[in-house]
């Protein structure tokens, strides 16, 4: 049994270009320019048979990614208009770039939603959720730490087997009340490690350290998608598009990132949620070649990765 990903969006929150940009690289994607491909934001779809597809965040793009992306497309059948290949969403946590996706999925279409307890948790506060019929999309929580064969709304499985784990980040921005609320190291972001038979990939779209706990984990994999949004922790204040550093945002640079995995083994590096300041998503950029000769890939919308 194989495993196939298609990345579904590349972008971090706002996508590429972001609509109220005027920096260089979204000027340049905006014009269509070849060297700067747009992006959308960041979610994957993950099939074992490439019938019935689990997504990994449901980025507010979710329709036109859909839409994009044939193996998602409905299909005719008998005595029914409604159809999507997609069975199940999994988050890994409550950002809106993660989550405001999930409002377009409810035309009372069956599926099995998954996210951590936390994520859960935000869910249920924001009583816009509730547009998603329990009765067909039954809310499941992902345990850290243990893999689970994950199922379709009615409770079928799909063949594809999810393990969630805690890594350094932080809480949703609009849980925020003021001031920097610090890292969050207990679930508020999760990673996901993505199997079917004895293939699996690593989804980490947000990490703000490579811990020992984390590296012993990813040591020999196969394939990671990880955090790519800045390529240094300070590229938002100099670039004029915030005051906060990657690491108050949550997220790792991509340098730190390289020399992290350097010694760790990783077969396949893929850089994913990508900002939208980030010089890397420039294909003539120095820093998009100097990310090539670390030995690694950056995500592009329709990407699509078999094991």
């Amino acid at each position: 049994m194989s495993l196939r990903a298609i990345v579904l969006g590349a972008a971090a929150g706002g996508g590429f270009p972001q609509w109220n940009s005027a920096g260089p690289g979204c000027i340049r994607a905006r014009a269509g320019d070849p060297q700067a491909k747009r992006r959308t934001q960041a979610s994957v779809a993950v099939s074992a048979d490439g019938a019935r597809w689990l997504v990994l965040n449901a980025a507010p793009d979710i329709a036109a990614q859909i839409l994009a992306t044939p193996a998602l497309h409905p299909r005719p059948a008998p005595g029914a208009i409604r159809h999507s290949p997609i069975t199940a969403v999994a988050v890994t946590g409550a950002e809106v770039d993660t989550i405001a996706g999930l409002l377009t999925l409810r035309e009372r279409h069956p599926l099995g939603l998954y996210a951590g307890a936390k994520g859960l948790a935000a869910l249920a506060m924001n009583p816009i959720f509730n547009v998603l019929d329990p009765a067909l999309v039954p809310r499941r929580e992902l345990p850290l730490d243990r893999p689970i064969a994950v199922q379709d709304g009615a409770g079928a499985p799909i063949g594809v087997t999810l393990e969630a784990f805690a890594v350094p980040g932080k809480i949703a921005l609009f849980q925020e009340t003021g001031g920097d609320p610090g890292r969050a190291d207990d679930g508020d972001t999760i990673g996901l490690r993505v199997s079917a038979g004895s293939s699996s990939l690593f989804f980490i779209p947000g990490c703000a350290e490579m811990t020992p706990v984390l590296a012993a984990r990813l040591e020999g994999a196969a394939c990671v998608l990880f955090d790519g949004t800045l390529w240094r922790d300070d590229e938002m204040i100099g670039a004029g598009a915030g005051q906060k550093t990657g690491a108050r945002m949550g997220h790792m640079s991509m340098t730190d990132s390289i020399a992290a995995f350097a010694r760790l083994g990783v077969r396949r590096r893929v850089f994913i949620h990508i900002n939208n300041t980030n010089p890397v998503l420039l294909e003539d950029s120095a820093e998009r070649a100097a990310v090539h000769a670390a030995g690694w890939e950056v995500a592009e919308d329709g990407m699509e990765i078999t094991l």
